[in-house]
């Protein structure tokens, strides 16, 4: 992209953006009527610490080049997410900051969502697999991890603590799973460099896993996919799910939701509990 392009792209980013917001939204007034949506400059301008002038030249596309402070204060200005943050940075030429770490924090409509699914096992884990919130009967498939320290709450580190040698490392589907889980790890390392939690998971189990060492060295890098498992409950016997993991945009979360066949006697079993649930 030649420097006149950036420039235009960059002016047309910051118009856009500016136009979205509400004044009430960033805590200035709505000071009466306007004849156009959104922000004025002057106003982005002293949310940013910076002159009206510069800004608008940077709107007009005849800016100098922003550095990356102007970037940063530009991007706290307009309320960008995560996404529109790190393209505003590549739009003036500059690598985006690492962002610091995932989310760990739990939206309130997620954990609504979680509750309502009452016949349907669900947790919400964070980029590195770490449990942060659950419903009831996730309980029947991953423990009641209100007892659990917040430490030991990671999927993965789970995962690879079972024997080296059991029987369900010879399983197809599994061996999926947790190949398909390690490159996703994988891809979160490369997104939050500077975050300790990761680099410290990755580090123990490199230390005590052989098998979880052997799949980080291929360097396979993906999002995790939906597969099918098959689960011997002691409790409820034989299950088939489907293991669907949805991903959170906004907080970089997944939720995985086990999906059993309509009709099928994994979907009677998962009824059952939830009516003794309920009692």
């Amino acid at each position: 992209m030649t420097s006149s392009l950036r420039r235009a792209e960059l002016a047309a980013f910051l118009r856009t953006r500016r136009a979205r917001l509400r004044p009430a939204e960033v805590g200035l007034p709505e000071g009466g009527r306007r004849r156009t949506p959104g922000l004025r400059r002057q106003e982005v301008a002293q949310l940013a610490g910076m002159s009206i002038d510069y800004y608008i030249r940077l709107e007009q596309g005849r800016g100098p080049h922003p550095s990356r402070q102007v970037l940063a204060s530009m991007a706290r200005a307009l309320l960008l997410s995560r996404d529109e943050r790190e393209y505003l940075f590549r739009l003036a030429g500059e690598n985006p900051p690492p962002t610091r770490g995932p989310s760990r924090e739990v939206p309130s409509g997620l954990r609504h969502l979680l509750d309502a699914m009452t016949e349907t096992p669900a947790y919400l884990v964070d980029a590195a697999y770490h449990v942060l919130a659950w419903n009831r009967l996730a309980t029947y498939f991953v423990g009641d991890l209100a007892t659990v320290p917040d430490a030991d709450r990671n999927m993965i580190r789970w995962t690879f603590r079972q024997p080296a040698t059991g029987g369900r490392w010879n399983d197809a589907e599994t061996l999926r799973f947790v190949r398909g889980t390690v490159a996703d790890l994988r891809a979160a390392y490369g997104r939050y460099p500077a975050d300790p939690a990761i680099r410290e998971l990755v580090t123990e189990l490199l230390g005590t896993s052989s098998r979880f060492a052997q799949l980080w060295a291929e360097h396979d890098v993906a999002e995790r996919r939906p597969i099918v498992k098959r689960v011997p409950h002691p409790e409820l016997g034989p299950l088939e799910f489907e293991c669907r993991v949805l991903h959170v945009q906004e907080t970089d979360q997944r939720m995985i939701v086990y999906v059993p066949e309509p009709g099928s006697a994994t979907q009677a079993a998962f009824r059952r509990i939830a009516e003794r649930v309920d009692l």
